[in-house]
């Protein structure tokens, strides 16, 4: 599959199979995340890493989800995405974003889903994994292989998502022509 066909059909994901995903995927995950591109090279971000469950437990009751995921659905990994501000004190977040897409991407290519998450009880997060001060906790993304298939659809009237009665979440996007301007606004 293209790179545009992969970003074309990737979905948030919001519920997951309980299948485990391997040491070595996560991994690769993260090398994905790393080789993203970082202003003035500086590389201020670090990723923890966390599959094991009683601590995947403790990492989903810091997240506030769109629509929490059954107990039975809940992500099979964490990458959490930290920015150290020793390293670079503004704009790191430039930096996550582009890694966190990477992983994204990389994730959704051997298909396994994720969800960006931003809402954290960012206190609590520091406190369970003993994150230092001098890092700033960027986002978690939360993975497993995807146990719903969202499909989008051209927005109308709103960009809220939806389901429908046989419980298949519709995610409308803005459409290209209604965004795009060549030369000139």
């Amino acid at each position: 599959m293209s790179v545009y066909e992969l970003i074309v059909k990737r979905r948030t994901i919001r519920k997951f199979q309980q299948k485990k995903i391997s040491e070595e995927l996560l991994r690769k995950l993260v090398n994905a995340g790393r080789l993203a591109p970082s202003g003035a090279n500086l590389q201020p971000l670090e990723f923890i890493v966390v599959h094991k469950k009683d601590l995947l437990n403790c990492v989903f009751s810091t997240l506030q989800w769109a629509g929490d995921p059954p107990i039975d659905k809940q992500p099979t990994a964490y990458i959490i995405v930290l920015i150290n501000t020793e390293i670079r004190k503004e704009k790191g977040n430039v930096d996550a974003a582009a890694a966190i897409e990477n992983m994204i991407l990389a994730a959704w290519n051997k298909e396994v889903g994720s969800c960006w998450i931003g809402s954290i009880n960012r206190d609590e997060v520091r406190n369970i994994f003993d994150i230092p001060l001098n890092y700033e906790i960027d986002s978690v993304l939360a993975l497993g292989y995807p146990d719903e298939s969202p499909v989008i659809e051209d927005a109308e009237n709103s960009i809220k998502y939806r389901k429908d009665k046989n419980g298949t979440l519709h995610v409308p996007k803005r459409k290209l022509n209604d965004i795009i301007h060549f030369n000139r606004f």
